[in-house]
């Protein structure tokens, strides 16, 4: 059996930017580690530093991810919500089913102040995924923290889109005005 190379140092970094910029969805540590033929660990440390040389890559709760540049972005919004938790597939759910992808979640804490972890859901498996973490983990909602209250960044093809899910949240009394 012939063993894999390892790949090193600038070459697997060029690789894994290269991976990342061409994926349409997140891709884990782990996948992106036996791509490379290392230890996830050295890809954590690998996207530390191309995100300090200012490549927009982020970690969401599916993978990591390339952001698209300022040409190519969607249009966006940031609304006000308002629920408990059991609410919550409701939502993310709802928001999708529009055709939104839900970047983040947001709160304001009274002592951290704002606090945001990035979700990046667009599809029912996606909200499936992640609220599935959730539960394995025991992780509680940013929003358990504020009453239920919680700002997502949202992002469409359109703003009528846009317009379409504050509507439908506003009907389902989880959008607050």
């Amino acid at each position: 059996m012939m063993e894999r190379k390892k790949l090193l140092g600038e070459e697997r970094r060029t690789k894994l930017l290269h991976i990342l910029q061409t994926s349409a969805q997140p891709v884990t540590g782990t996948e992106l580690s036996q791509m490379a033929n290392v230890s996830r660990q050295v890809i954590v440390g690998d996207i530390t530093l191309l995100k300090a040389r200012n490549e927009p890559i982020i970690a969401t709760s599916q993978g990591y991810m390339f952001l698209p540049t300022e040409s190519t972005k969607k249009p966006e919004r940031t609304i006000a919500c308002q629920h408990d938790p059991s609410r919550a597939q409701e939502e993310l759910y709802l928001l999708v089913d529009i055709g939104i992808t839900v970047k983040d979640v947001k709160i304001e804490h009274p002592v951290y102040g704002d606090l945001t972890a990035s979700i990046m859901v667009s599809s029912r498996k996606e909200v499936q995924q992640f609220l599935s973490r959730v539960s394995a983990t025991n992780a509680s909602f940013l929003s358990e923290l504020t009453s239920g209250i919680h700002l997502h960044t949202l992002s469409a093809s359109s703003e009528e889109l846009l317009d379409e899910a504050e509507t439908a949240l506003r009907e389902t009394g989880i959008l607050v005005d």
